[in-house]
């Protein structure tokens, strides 16, 4: 029997590496073993990103927040905590997008929080 030589398995695997590095400076898109370093950094660094914008969103609608609550007079800790005892169950998202657009909704929420905590 004839001895199978990995050739063809090789080709392929180095050829769906370089299709990844493809736009990448120099050596990085050209040659294998240098394109597979960049494209396991780059994996490990879009894994992490998408773990990253998360936080990020999240921490704009607390400023977002915070700035609106300010404007009718109540802090966003006690805003939220106005909330919570209200039992107004909505999400920080939910609450920059009414401080952003539609203001008279979010002044009728601050009340509300500020008559709790008082």
């Amino acid at each position: 029997m004839a001895r199978i030589k990995g050739g063809m398995n090789a080709k392929k695997k180095h050829k769906r590496v370089l299709k990844l590095a493809k736009g990448y400076r120099g050596a990085r898109s050209k040659q294998y073993r240098v394109a597979k370093q960049s494209v396991m950094r780059a994996l490990a660094s879009s894994y992490a990103g998408r773990k990253e914008r998360k936080r990020q969103f999240r921490s704009l609608w607390i400023a977002r927040i915070n700035a609106a609550a300010r404007m009718n007079g109540i802090s966003y800790s006690q805003m939220m905590h106005g909330l919570k005892l209200a039992g107004v169950e909505i999400n920080r998202k939910m609450l920059a997008e009414l401080a952003v657009n539609d203001a008279e909704g979010f002044k009728t929420l601050a009340e509300l929080a500020k008559s709790k905590v008082a």
